[in-house]
């Protein structure tokens, strides 16, 4: 009979190694391409971006994938701890011992994900605070107090568990009760978690972590809402958002869905653009939804994480599955929460490789939102704002093409202009 745990085993550090060498390797591209054209403007930016504005851009990448390039060696060490190395073998056996059994099947495999969960918060805490408190500081975009990063920390992991438990528990217990088909069900479940996150957290979740205002710019409201009447978008409410108490980074969007949906600005984006290059880069958000690239992605997530549980409710079954991972099934209790725990980790090993592809197509929903902003505003005013935005995030106007095609959810600067007929052409 073929040994298919070490067959697992094999492949899984396999592509660990093949993803963190890619990682590396792009990365490295990206530092040394950024870093040879810190000096000099592109030509077709020279006439807009500062070489002041430029450097800063270049340093903040630089910086940003130095400290990534860190980040990923130890996220690498860390998994295999979790996995070939026994540690998640380890905290469940050291869960078993404490006898939480007596409390019911579901106490026990609630409390190896919950202590999971706590554990590598922890281990990413350094990271998190260095990269807020040195990073985005030394570059001038941390508005955080100490204070305020703790509340907002001690607000998530209180919303992560109000939230999280009651539907992972849900899960758990759909996989111990339901029979055979149980991932059927707990896809079904899952998806309607989704959708009533989606409809909560413009009115529930967010407003625990910012302040939300009504647009008071009566100007800047009737020219909104005279936009989006012409594009056939209807919203329950214009929103300012206090993201400057956070971050100098500026930003707009939709958020909720059906009937719940939004507008938010956040204050950095009103105090840096002008009124048509709002209008323009409202109309850059309302391309995604006449294009329906909202409730593409939705449907995609929905087909994706369909695979996904079939492929574990399939997977839970394989004593090689958790021995090929260094952990040792229970023999007296149930293994849903370890195989819950194994799939969540090891998937992002493999679904590596086709995140390419996931990238192309959000450029693509980019390009597409773009034209239609460009149909229903000036072209020259989307074009303005994002330039203002590419310089007041201190984003790279010379990414490497292959980190870019690799990485990037939106197009690189040059490429964007470019294709809006504006003076950047390809990428340099």
């Amino acid at each position: 009979m073929p040994d298919y745990s070490l067959a697992l085993t094999l492949l899984f550090s396999a592509a660990l190694m093949l993803g963190l060498l890619t990682r590396f390797y792009l990365a490295s591209r990206q530092i040394r391409h950024v870093a040879r054209r810190r000096d000099q403007v592109p030509a077709a930016f020279a006439s807009t971006i500062s070489l002041a504005s430029h450097q800063k851009a270049a340093d903040y990448t630089i910086t940003k994938s130095r400290f990534g390039l860190l980040e990923l060696a130890f996220g690498a060490a860390v998994l295999l701890g979790w996995t070939l190395l026994g540690g998640i073998a380890a905290l469940n056996q050291a869960l078993l011992s404490l006898g939480l059994s007596d409390y019911g099947s579901l106490v026990p495999q609630l409390a190896l994900l919950a202590a999971f969960g706590l554990i590598s918060g922890l281990l990413d805490l350094p990271f998190t605070l260095y990269s807020t408190f040195r990073i985005e500081e030394r570059f001038g975009f941390n508005k955080m107090t100490f204070r305020l990063w703790l509340a907002d920390l001690l607000k998530s992991t209180l919303v992560g568990v109000l939230i999280g438990l009651p539907i992972v528990a849900l899960v758990l217990w759909i996989m111990g009760s339901i029979g055979a088909w149980w991932w059927l069900w707990a896809w079904g479940a899952w998806m309607v978690f989704n959708l009533l996150v989606l409809v909560l957290y413009p009115t529930v979740i967010a407003p625990l972590f910012n302040k939300f205002q009504p647009l008071e710019d009566e100007t800047l409201k009737a020219r909104v809402t005279a936009l989006m009447q012409r594009c056939g978008f209807a919203a329950k409410g214009l929103f300012v958002m206090d993201g400057s108490k956070r971050s100098a980074h500026a930003n707009a969007y939709f958020t909720g869905f059906g009937a719940s949906k939004r507008v938010v600005f956040y204050d950095t984006l009103l105090k840096q653009l002008n009124p048509d290059e709002v209008d323009a880069v409202l109309a850059h958000e309302l391309g995604h939804f006449k294009h329906k690239h909202i409730v593409k992605r939705i449907a995609l997530m929905f087909a994706m994480s369909l695979a996904g549980f079939a492929l574990l409710g399939w997977l839970a079954t394989q004593v090689w599955f958790y021995t090929g991972l260094g952990v040792r099934p229970n023999l007296s209790g149930s293994n849903d929460a370890l195989a819950l725990l194994l799939f969540l980790l090891v998937m992002p090993v493999f679904s590596f490789f086709i995140s390419p592809l996931f990238a192309l197509l959000s450029r693509k929903h980019e390009f597409e939102a773009d034209a239609y902003a460009i149909a229903q505003t000036d072209g020259k005013d989307l074009q303005s704002a994002l330039l203002k935005l590419y310089q007041d995030n201190a984003s790279t106007l010379t990414p490497d093409p292959v980190f870019a095609k690799f990485y990037y959810s939106h197009p690189p600067a040059s490429e964007r202009l470019g294709r809006m007929g504006g003076s950047a052409g390809a990428p340099t």
